[in-house]
């Protein structure tokens, strides 16, 4: 899908709700920030330290913002602190950027934090790939249904990490809730992401390349308009400057980037991302702008990766 077709006025009617979708898709043909939850000595989110992240990046031009997101540590944060960090994220981000607050757990926990977010100003919900053991396609259609359905002023995006699921059940899901705008696609297939596009209408929903960075040129190739970041929250500029490479279809500046990033992706996605998070952490540590305490399962990296992190981050300005 074309930057152009992301800007398409579409304006859907469901029951009472007349929605203008052009700027929700808009924002999600972006760079998707995905945010860190900083915790205090204490363990508790550090509220001031939170708004100080969303305002140095909302003052570095990002316009799109992820709260309880795989980054945000959002396995791990209670029901309260999950409102929390979206009231808070809502807060700083009035009339600058768009909300995108990820829910999920079982269908009566995603709907109420969705209204809950819907309540406080968000415009979009990222749905998470439901944690279930047993889960069928047929099911996954039915999960998103009724989140989408709970809230139809908002715009759905559905957060797809399942290879099985084909872009025949995408369009089925489309075709029922008019309110899914975007796919957060993040399989690490490359041919499997653009068969899926097309099944289930690269023009119908604004897709957006889940895997952040390192995958963002690729997708970006097979139809992807926007990418997920993690490393935004300590390099916004890097994470800005790769969009601009690829809007303008200059791959060698897009690849420039990824170079620049690579050695960091890596050590967030070794070991099937156990140290995702903790990484981002570090970087913020080693930079002055956080702590870099995470949350159980995850871990504290020790010394000498911390080492190798500022030693990354130290040539990236603040």
């Amino acid at each position: 899908m074309s930057e152009e077709a992301a800007e398409t006025p579409q304006t859907v009617e469901k029951g009472t709700h007349r929605m203008d979708h052009t700027p929700l898709r808009a924002a999600l043909a972006d760079v998707v920030a995905v945010l860190v939850t900083p915790f205090d000595a204490d363990g508790e989110v550090a509220q001031d330290a939170f708004r100080a992240l969303l305002r140095r990046l909302l003052d570095a031009g990002l316009r799109t913002l992820t709260p309880n997101g795989n980054t945000g540590e959002f396995y791990t944060l209670a029901p309260e602190e999950r409102r929390l960090i979206t009231t808070l994220t809502a807060a700083e981000a009035a009339g600058r950027a768009e909300v995108v607050a990820g829910v999920g757990y079982d269908v009566a926990t995603a709907v109420a934090d969705a209204r809950h977010a819907a309540a406080v100003g968000a415009r979009m919900v990222m749905v998470h790939q439901p944690p279930h053991p047993y889960a069928s396609a047929d099911g996954w259609v039915a999960y998103h249904r009724a989140v989408a359905d709970a809230v139809p002023e908002l715009g759905v995006v559905p957060y797809v990490r399942d290879p099985r699921l084909d872009g025949a059940y995408l369009a089925q899901l489309g075709d029922l809730c008019p309110n899914v705008v975007g796919v957060k696609y993040a399989v690490r297939d490359i041919g499997r992401f653009a068969a899926v596009a097309r099944d289930a209408g690269l023009d119908r929903f604004v897709w957006v390349a889940g895997l952040a960075e390192l995958y963002a040129p690729a997708y970006w190739a097979m139809g992807a308009t926007g990418f997920t970041s993690g490393l935004v929250n300590v390099a916004p500029e890097v994470s800005l400057g790769m969009l601009r490479a690829l809007r303008s279809g200059d791959y060698p500046a897009a690849m420039k980037a990824w170079e620049q990033i690579r050695p960091f992706e890596d050590m967030r996605a070794a070991d099937q991302s156990a140290d995702n998070v903790a990484v981002v952490k570090e970087a913020l540590a080693a930079l002055g702008l956080g702590r870099r305490d995470v949350r159980p399962p995850s871990r504290l990296l020790p010394g000498p990766l911390r080492q190798e992190i500022a030693g990354i981050v130290g040539g990236w300005s603040s």
